[in-house]
């Protein structure tokens, strides 16, 4: 199994290719400028994509879905309750993203345009698939992904955004958890946004990172990766 990685120029958000033996592969977070590396490595070791995947519906992370996987000719998944922000990506972000819906006026968008990206040019994906639940409170349960050579266990995740999930799956037969924004090496993601919560996420922490096994690869969405016992022996929230 082969593993690549392309940093956004935009909050540094991490893409992933994780590619099957059987030379399918999946794209974790497409976030602001990631396709033309992305498609480039797909064509170059001649992979089959089945499926972009998002971890949470934060446009950081989702900005290139439109464009790749129409490019990659695959569908996006993601959680049910984080879909609606794929229609307005600046909007359901609050005053990061701008003062009202549809708004391309706030941070975020100041960020995109900084690194020579127009923030009206984004487009969702047009085949979006959805699992688990679109309820605002509880978490759902694991959702198994079988996308070509691969099997991805989808983990609902909440606290950052109502959607937010965790994919874990088995790399050369090591346990690998995609966080995204839910836990970063030593820190965690922010919940003071809309959609975040500060009590779901700390049963987020203690329910379902806490209790992945120690030697699990965290892969974050944005920084260093690090494993689950390295963070619950120093990172505070845990």
């Amino acid at each position: 199994m082969e593993v690549f990685a392309v940093v956004s120029p935009v909050f540094g958000a991490r893409c992933t290719v994780v590619v099957a033996d059987d030379r399918s592969c999946v794209v974790v977070d497409a976030g602001v400028g990631v396709t033309e590396d992305v498609v480039a490595y797909v064509r170059e070791h001649d992979l089959r994509p089945v499926a972009v995947l998002a971890t949470h519906g934060h446009v950081d992370h989702t900005w290139d879905t439109g464009a790749l996987c129409e490019a990659l000719g695959v569908p996006l998944h993601l959680h049910a309750a984080d879909a609606y922000r794929l229609d307005d990506p600046f909007g359901t972000l609050g005053l990061l993203g701008g003062a009202a819906p549809h708004d391309r006026g706030g941070p975020l968008a100041q960020a995109i345009a900084a690194v020579g990206v127009d923030p009206a040019a984004y487009r969702p994906p047009a085949d979006v698939r959805t699992f688990g639940s679109d309820a605002t409170r509880g978490r759902d349960e694991d959702t198994v992904l079988e996308l070509g050579g691969l099997r991805v266990v989808a983990r609902h995740a909440p606290g950052h955004t109502e959607g937010s999930s965790l994919y874990l799956l088995d790399v050369d037969g090591e346990p690998v958890a995609f966080t995204g924004d839910v836990l970063f090496a030593g820190t965690i993601g922010r919940t003071d946004l809309p959609g975040g919560d500060g009590e779901r996420m700390a049963t987020t922490l203690r329910d379902v990172v806490a209790a992945l096994p120690p030697a699990t690869l965290v892969v974050p969405g944005h920084g260093p990766t690090s494993d689950i016992a390295t963070e619950l022996g120093r990172n505070p929230y845990l």
